[in-house]
């Protein structure tokens, strides 16, 4: 399902126009991305965790050279599915 399908479902459950629930989807997830960007921890109960987590620097190969390289520290986002949304 791409965002336009997901929309077009939003739309459908909700009783919304598209462009409002393009609306809704949007401001959303950009209010997910602001709380992760912060470091915040996003729980919608029944579907999910967004969180940060932060990957320690480590040694990488470069397939091209094949010589050691040492791949920096960074924060990354991990989702965790809920109960309802596990398989």
């Amino acid at each position: 399902m791409n965002k336009t399908e997901l929309v077009a479902q939003i739309a459908e459950g909700a009783g919304l126009s598209k462009v409002d629930a393009k609306k809704a989807l949007d401001a959303t997830l950009d209010a997910i991305q602001k709380a992760v960007k912060k470091g915040d921890k996003v729980a919608l109960v029944g579907f999910g965790t967004f969180s940060v987590a932060k990957r320690d620097a480590r040694k990488g190969i470069n397939p091209a050279t094949k010589k050691t390289i040492t791949i920096p520290a960074k924060k990354v986002v991990k989702f965790k599915a809920g109960k309802e949304l596990a398989l």
